[in-house]
């Protein structure tokens, strides 16, 4: 997968795949190469992300836990994105 697109089902829009998944563990991984795993709580147009029971990996090594995380998105188009999401 590329960085800034959203793994997502066959055939699905991003907006309805996010849809499906919100409550469920995601993969959030930067263009750093920091990953954050937790539960996808919101993704908004510009696609920040709320994240919760969150945990940060650095070069594969779980660095922090926090309760609630928010990775910011890009404020222009949607395919350039600092970040890909993964269901897992």
């Amino acid at each position: 997968m590329e960085n800034g697109n959203i793994s997502q089902g066959e055939g699905k829009d991003p907006s309805s795949f996010l849809s499906d998944i919100i409550g469920n563990p995601v993969t959030v991984k930067l263009n750093s190469g920091v990953v954050y795993k937790g539960e996808l709580q919101s993704v908004d147009g510009y696609m920040n992300i709320a994240l919760e029971k969150t945990e940060e990996y650095v070069n594969g090594t779980k660095r922090r836990s926090y309760g609630d995380a928010f990775v910011r998105g890009n404020n222009g188009d949607s395919h350039s994105t600092p970040f890909s999401i993964h269901s897992n």
